[in-house]
C-alpha cells in the first residue's frame, strides 16, 4: 500500500497555475495533472469557472498550484532540484516555446531558459 505524502508543495501563481502544472507534467517523468478546482460563482477578483487551484505531481512530489493573484511574484526563491543524467538535461534544454511566458518575468525552468 502506498503511503500518503507527508508534505505537499503549494506554489503561488497569478493566474497560470493550470498552464504551469501542464508544463511540469509534460516535462518531467512521474508527473501528472490531477484535480482542477474552479470558482463556483463570481468573486471580487474573478468569475465563476476561473481556476482557483490545481493538484499536480512533479517527479512524484505532490503539489498544489494556487491562483492567488499578482501579490506574490515567481522567483528563484523556490526551485525543484532534479538529479538526472546529462542526456536528460539535454532533452530538457531542447527548444520549449512554452517555458518563458511573454510579458512576465517568470520562467518555469529557471536556468534552462
Amino acid at each position: 500500500m502506498t503511503q500518503p505524502a507527508k508534505n505537499t508543495i503549494c506554489i503561488w501563481y497569478d493566474r497560470d497555475a493550470e498552464e504551469a502544472a501542464q508544463f511540469y507534467a509534460a516535462t518531467f517523468p512521474d508527473s501528472h495533472v490531477g484535480a482542477v478546482h474552479t470558482a463556483p460563482g463570481d468573486f471580487p477578483s474573478g468569475k465563476k469557472g476561473d481556476v482557483l487551484t490545481v493538484e499536480f505531481t512533479v517527479l512524484g512530489i505532490p503539489c498544489i498550484g494556487l491562483n492567488g493573484g499578482p501579490e506574490f511574484k515567481q522567483s528563484e526563491a523556490f526551485s525543484f532540484a532534479v538529479a538526472t543524467a546529462e542526456l536528460t538535461i539535454r532533452r530538457l534544454q531542447s527548444p520549449r516555446p512554452a517555458v518563458t511566458k511573454k510579458g512576465t518575468d517568470s520562467c518555469w525552468l529557471s536556468g534552462l531558459c
